[in-house]
């Protein structure tokens, strides 16, 4: 584990492997670098990889307290970012996983100097109805970390994603569910990195970099939707389906996707 300091202060912690072409792995919510791992570990016999920990997440910390805007919350992350592809040597591919894949292009549109843009299932809103339930789940989400009701934060994330009653349940008598609570205070930078929802067309129509937006074959309608318009929105993307996979992607099913895509 290596780590790197952000604009605020914060330390960030990273694994780095294998040689070649830089790409930083970003992870989507309620995720550290753990769940990228293997994604990293495959993805390393063909590039240099930097998998990281987002601020408040595994060994990373956050120096952030009190209220902020979704705006410097944001920024906050951007910062993170680039601090990391700084530590890549000043450039780097960057591939986001979904709420992960939305902060990899907000940072590019920001001027991050992001050489290439892999997204898997960004989860954009594309109606108005979309954005007024993302915001209504933010002002909730606001209301409970302010109570201090981490659990319960998690769970509505969990709702919000449509994951089934049992499940939810089950993951609350479970183990891993400290770990979740624990994580759920980072839930409001996801948020904020989807603005109002919607999918930003004139924000990834000005990128001019090589970008690839991939999905799963058996995803959920409304992630493949929004992965489409995504790759419609961007002026030099590729769009592919992974078969058979949902949002939770096998590695071996993306790691060859990214190789190509990132370390010819």
């Amino acid at each position: 584990m290596e780590t790197v300091r952000s604009a605020d202060g914060t330390v960030i912690a990273y694994e780095r492997a294998g040689s070649g072409p830089p790409v930083v792995l970003v992870a989507g919510a309620t995720c550290d670098r753990s769940v990228s791992a293997p994604i990293a570990e495959l993805l390393s016999a063909h590039c240099t990889v930097l998998n990281y920990d987002r601020r408040g997440r595994g060994d990373s910390g956050d120096e952030a307290v009190g209220e902020y805007s979704p705006a410097l919350l944001l920024e906050r992350e951007i910062q993170d970012l680039r601090a990391v592809i700084g530590a890549a040597g000043g450039a780097a591919g960057v591939w986001g996983s979904s709420s992960g894949a939305i902060l990899a292009a907000e940072a590019a549109a920001a001027g991050l100097p992001v050489t290439r843009l892999s997204m898997w299932e960004p989860p954009y809103g594309l109606t108005e109805e979309d954005s007024r339930g993302h915001l209504e789940y933010v002002r909730r989400l606001h209301e409970l970390l302010i109570a201090g009701r981490h659990g319960d934060a998690a769970e509505l994330f969990f709702r919000a994603a449509e994951l089934p009653e049992e499940f939810i349940a089950g993951m609350r008598q479970s183990p891993m569910w400290a770990g979740l609570e624990k994580i759920a205070p980072t839930l409001r930078y996801d948020a904020a990195a989807l603005g109002d929802g919607l999918l930003p067309a004139g924000r990834l129509g000005a990128l001019r970099i090589p970008a690839q937006v991939l999905d799963g074959g058996a995803s959920a309608g409304m992630l493949r939707a929004a992965s489409r318009a995504a790759a419609e929105a961007l002026p030099d993307a590729t769009y592919r389906t992974l078969e058979g996979q949902e949002h939770n992607v096998a590695a071996e099913a993306i790691a060859p996707a990214l190789a190509g895509f990132f370390c010819r």
